[in-house]
């Protein structure tokens, strides 16, 4: 539908409800809008991290703390009065970003106006918990935002705004998180906008086209140098920073030693005969490791265990091939 009206008048009260730092940013962007006020956040439990078992606030909690606002974090909307404390707050627009709950239908009733939700890709491709990565890790070379409003589906409702984002042959899943969280602030302020103005738009997804993108293991940051150097490639950008991409290098000497590989770049030279997954030293100021087609070339290692390492360092340290 569009709607070409007098406007909406007031400044909208929104709920928030988001956890992480990409949520954060459209928190940010929400604060620093004329659009709205925010009335309330809400953001998963505080939950133990670190070596000391600590709990710690989310970084949207941090961020709301730091504004002053009132702060919810139900473990779920499964009690009545949950979901009458969310009420009470009386939110023309209730704006999802990375939240990490799903939320009955009772909730997403609640808003005045819409329940509006901040997606980390050009909907319908990749509709579920990890967007981002499997964008890179399938070659993609543009991903986006999408802000829909929000259904009982797995981000299925209809597309207010959409705004794409290239990802550069070797950029990795942190610096596209970065980008998109930046955007997706940008984005949601622009919806809020069209909102206020009563001019707005939705396009309805197209089920035929939906792509899942099903949530990320640590076990998926296995390399299998078999395959061909940009199939690698895109496993290691997808895998950084978190859970990270390793392999068991087969070392001349001593135990086979798991190993974290950094993002780096593909070379223009062939792996030849030697059986892939071999690590060779240093090649043009990074280490070097042979896939089935091409030699791979990462600026960085971390050895199980151990701090990460430069090419240099490692090569010097695991294999004596030490500057002259």
């Amino acid at each position: 539908m569009t709607a070409q009206a007098e406007g909406i008048a007031d400044v909208l009260r929104v709920v928030f409800m988001g956890t992480p730092d990409f949520a954060a940013e459209s928190l940010a962007a929400l604060l620093g809008s004329e659009e709205c006020k925010v009335v309330g956040v809400y953001t998963q439990p505080d939950r133990p991290c670190g070596r000391g078992r600590q709990c710690k606030p989310s970084p949207v909690k941090q961020l709301a703390l730091e504004h002053g606002l009132t702060v919810y974090q139900p473990e779920n909307f499964k009690s009545g009065q949950a979901v009458s404390e969310l009420a009470a707050l009386e939110p023309d627009v209730l704006v999802v970003a990375a939240y990490g709950l799903i939320l009955p239908q009772s909730v997403l009733d609640i808003p005045k106006l819409l329940p509006l939700n901040v997606h980390a890709s050009l909907l319908p491709k990749y509709r579920g918990a990890a967007p981002i990565q499997r964008s890179i890790e399938n070659g993609d070379i543009v991903t986006g935002i999408s802000i829909m409003r929000m259904e009982a589906g797995l981000d299925t409702g209809p597309v207010m705004v959409a705004r794409a984002l290239r990802i550069g042959h070797d950029d990795h899943a942190g610096m596209i998180h970065d980008e998109l969280a930046s955007l997706g602030g940008v984005c949601i302020v622009e919806a809020l906008a069209r909102l206020r103005r009563n001019d707005y738009e939705f396009k309805t997804q197209d089920d035929s086209l939906a792509t899942y993108a099903a949530k990320l293991s640590k076990k998926e940051g296995f390399i299998d140098w078999n395959r061909p150097a940009q199939a690698i490639h895109n496993r290691i950008r997808a895998m950084y920073p978190w859970p990270g991409a390793f392999f068991d290098w087969d070392r001349p000497e001593g135990k086979p030693l798991r190993l974290n590989v950094t993002p780096g770049r593909i070379s223009d030279k062939d792996s030849g005969a030697i059986a892939p997954g071999t690590v060779l030293g240093r090649m043009d100021g990074m280490l070097a490791i042979t896939t089935a087609d091409k030699i791979y070339l990462t600026p960085e290692v971390k050895p199980q265990g151990k701090k990460a390492m430069s090419a240099e360092a490692f090569a010097c340290g695991y294999m004596k091939d030490c500057p002259a």
